[in-house]
């Protein structure tokens, strides 16, 4: 099984990495933006569970939300498979945080 923390680690350099591609290709600064900000959040979140420190879980299901709230709308809008893509990573990471959490907090 997968660890949280790879998986926060994963999910941040795929968001991140998608967003520079998005600027290198378009240009899009809300691309660069959103995209390294939400893998920051991963990765901090990543690096919080590797070293055992608070929030690390708490801040990768923040990026997870924010990740959906930006992309399940524009997929259901569109139907174009770059937010259905980016709808799944956040979909994944909200089962993988979320339980973690869940779990954490009961």
């Amino acid at each position: 099984m997968t660890s949280l923390e790879n998986i926060a680690f994963l999910l941040g350099a795929l968001t991140a990495g998608g967003g520079i591609t998005g600027y290198v290709r378009t240009g899009s600064v809300p691309s660069v933006a959103a995209g390294v900000s939400v893998g920051a959040l991963y990765t901090l979140g990543g690096l919080r569970l590797r070293n055992r420190a608070p929030y690390g879980v708490e801040l990768a299901l923040l990026a997870s939300l924010v990740l959906a709230g930006s992309s399940v709308p524009r997929a259901m809008k569109t139907g174009k498979p770059l937010p259905i893509g980016l709808s799944l990573l956040a979909a994944y990471g909200l089962f993988n945080f979320g339980m973690a959490w869940q779990n954490r907090v009961r």
